[in-house]
C-alpha cells in the first residue's frame, strides 16, 4: 500500500490520505501508524480516499476503527487487534457517525466491505472529494 498525503483547505484544514493498493494483515498496522503520525503533528480532520484500494481484509477494517477512535481523541489501545476490535466495532457505532473521519470514493468492492463490517453507517462517504472537504 502507499500512501500520499495531502491538505484542502474548507472551514477547517482537512488532511487528505489518498491510499493505494490493497489493505490487509501485512499493512494495516502502517496505516494506522501513518495516522497516528498526522494526528500527533496536529491534523483532526482526515478524510481518507479510498478510489485507489483495490481490496480491504478485516485487517483494514480494524485500520479504520482504530484511526477512527484516535482521531476522535480517544485511546487506543495497543493490543486492540483482531477479534476483539472487531466486536467493540458495534459498542462504537452506537457513537453516532464520524465527525473527524471521513471516506473518499470507495470502490465498489471495497463499498460492500464497508457495508458488510456496518461501516456505512459509522462513516461519511463522499465520490466528491469538495463535497467531503466542505463537510468537516
Amino acid at each position: 500500500m502507499e500512501f500520499i498525503v495531502g491538505l484542502e483547505e474548507g472551514r477547517v484544514p482537512v488532511t487528505v490520505l489518498h491510499l493505494t493498493g490493497r489493505i490487509d494483515a501485512s499493512n494495516y498496522e502502517s496505516l494506522f501508524d501513518r495516522a497516528r503520525e498526522l494526528y500527533s503533528a496536529g491534523a483532526r480532520d482526515l478524510l481518507l480516499d479510498l478510489g485507489e484500494v483495490t481490496f480491504i481484509s478485516s485487517a483494514g477494517i480494524v485500520a479504520l476503527h482504530r484511526i477512527a477512535l484516535l482521531f476522535r481523541g480517544e485511546k487506543v489501545d495497543e493490543e486492540e487487534t483482531g477479534w476483539n476490535a472487531i466486536h467493540d466495532l458495534d459498542r462504537d457505532q452506537t457513537s453516532g457517525t464520524q465527525q473527524h473521519v471521513k471516506l473518499l470514493s470507495p470502490r465498489p468492492d471495497v463499498d460492500y466491505t464497508l457495508d458488510l463490517a456496518g461501516f456505512k453507517r459509522y462513516f461519511y462517504i463522499f465520490t466528491d472529494l469538495p463535497q467531503a472537504v466542505a463537510s468537516f
